[in-house]
């Protein structure tokens, strides 16, 4: 039995790196103890089997952005506390490998509106976030309700080209039903609350709400609660 040291002091007496390349090497989930990935450098070790991964690379891990499918109702703290390895959609499961430094330090903005479930964005990459911050008022948002009632005569033409409602203008927006019993809104920067109330004007209630896209990036096949990464070729 040898005494314990920092994994990062095993792996440089194992490859010959340096202190800073053993760090990135761990942080980037390429080293493995008796077979299993640990990703903390400070990590102690005795006569474990240490292994590093014949691919790895020594250097930071790239910045992520994450997708989640929210469900309605919960503030921004509490979704963020719903992603995790466990939770990545199943269909996502290929690809970036997750690793505990993409669940650190994410930031997010563009909020749903009030009672939505659907995509919110978390991101580690200050240009995404500032795009969605500075941005917003520019990016194409889509929405679709499920809705309950009767829709008002020339309602879908008047939600397609503003109308006034109780004394208040209310702006033009994108819409069409998909089925029906459910609409599809399309807008950018809505105001909170607005597509309740484009709905209640022309006689129509909301029994659901899910955001679908921001700007160019759809939520895709995603169940409530789980998440995926965005990928290179997706923009906002």
């Amino acid at each position: 039995m040898t005494d314990p040291i920092r994994l990062s002091k095993r792996l440089i007496e194992l490859v010959g790196c340096s202190r800073r390349e053993a760090e990135l090497f761990i942080e980037g989930g390429w080293v493995k103890v008796n077979g299993e990935v640990v990703e903390e450098a400070q990590t102690k070790v005795t006569d474990e089997k240490v292994e590093l991964h014949p691919d790895a690379v020594a250097a930071a891990p790239e910045p992520v952005t994450i997708l989640l499918h929210a469900p309605a109702g919960l503030s921004l703290e509490a979704a963020l506390q719903l992603i995790s390895p466990a939770t990545l959609g199943d269909e996502h499961r290929y690809g970036i490998r997750p690793l505990k430094g993409h669940f650190l330090r994410l930031e997010s903005s563009a909020p749903l509106q009030a009672k939505a479930s659907g995509l919110l964005v978390f991101t580690q990459d200050w240009r995404i976030l500032r795009k969605l911050t500075d941005d917003m008022k520019k990016i194409e948002q889509e929405y679709v309700a499920d809705i309950d009632g009767e829709i008002a005569q020339h309602g879908l033409n008047r939600l397609n080209h503003g109308f006034t409602y109780k004394g208040k203008e209310l702006p033009a927006v994108k819409a069409s039903w998909q089925n029906e019993t459910r609409l599809r809104f399309a807008m950018k920067n809505p105001a909170p609350g607005l597509l309740m109330q484009l709905c209640e004007a022309v006689g129509l209630k909301v029994v659901g709400l899910r955001r679908i896209r921001i700007g160019g990036v759809s939520m895709g096949k995603l169940a409530v609660g789980q998440w995926r990464y965005l990928s290179a070729k997706e923009k906002f």
